[in-house]
């Protein structure tokens, strides 16, 4: 059975940082493409950040220069770096797991909020 459980969300004033992870198991997660996509409130599901088997990364513009998508492939984990937080940076963020299939995580809540 294929598990994505993201964990790190939270309430972050603006111009705060948190760092979501996403456990994988029942994958092997080193040869998935992992990203992170986030939904907010009305909007619809948007592409934050990829990472492939091999390391390369992609990034939404919206947050390239403030957020870095990581990998650990001997934890099974999805990392992803947030700095520089604003409002626009709420919502709910997903990881997904691509190759073999498609899976999907159950979501973190992120709140930029003073």
């Amino acid at each position: 059975q294929v598990q994505l459980v993201e964990s790190g969300g939270g309430l972050v004033q603006p111009g705060g940082s948190l760092r979501l992870s996403c456990a994988a198991s029942g994958i092997n997660f080193s040869i998935y493409t992992m990203g992170w996509y986030r939904q907010a409130p009305g909007k619809q599901r948007e592409l934050v950040a990829t990472i492939t088997s091999g390391g390369s990364t992609d990034y939404a513009d919206s947050v390239k220069g403030r957020f870095t998508i990581s990998r650990d492939n001997a934890k099974n984990t999805l990392y992803l770096q947030m700095n520089s937080l604003n409002r626009e940076d709420t919502a709910v963020y997903y990881c997904k797991a691509n190759r073999v299939g498609t899976y999907w995580g159950q979501g973190t809540q992120v709140t930029v909020s003073s």
